[in-house]
């Protein structure tokens, strides 16, 4: 039974000192971004979680959407500036997340929506459907929406036409 107990305790460690990465991630994250805001005359405010074992920061207020882009191509640039600020400082990849204006919040419910809504096609159908090439973030949000409903997806091609299909049970 002991050996158990020290089993558990390992994993209570080891979550502890992921967390406290994540969180020393997210405090280099939100300097590196609070410094872009200020040389670029912005404001916003910079919120710091960890969420699925990856720091997230979210930048909110002011006038931020053209940090985002059409189609979230500027965030996304952003967000691999910050890893590689991070990366810089700390030495280690990191795989945090950046919003701003709650963009991929927002996507990511839109993004749920089609994966039901195509998961009761392939049901009704018995076919398999590819959706249109997505970012990586994007194909992420279908594929774990998919796997709650029950079904299976994959990706297939190559960047920047990598898309998702949706596999009948």
């Amino acid at each position: 039974m002991a050996k158990k107990n020290e089993v558990v305790e390992e994993k209570v460690v080891e979550k502890k000192s992921l967390i406290a990465q994540l969180e020393e991630e997210g405090d280099v994250a939100a300097d590196y971004l609070e410094g872009l805001l200020d040389i670029t005359d912005l404001d916003g405010d910079i919120d710091i979680d960890v969420e699925n074992d990856r720091a997230a920061l979210a930048i909110a207020g002011g006038k931020l959407s053209h940090l985002v882009g059409g189609r979230g191509e500027v965030l996304d640039s952003l967000q691999e500036l910050t890893r590689l600020a991070v990366h810089t400082s700390l030495g280690e990849r990191s795989r945090l997340m950046l919003d701003i204006d709650n963009f991929r919040s927002d996507k990511k419910v839109e993004l749920a929506e089609l994966a039901k809504q195509t998961a009761e096609e392939v049901k009704s159908t018995g076919e398999a459907i590819k959706l249109r090439p997505m970012n990586a973030f994007e194909r992420k949000v279908i594929h774990d929406t998919i796997q709650e409903i029950g079904l299976t997806s994959e990706s297939e091609g190559e960047d920047p036409d990598r898309c998702v299909v949706v596999l009948p049970s």
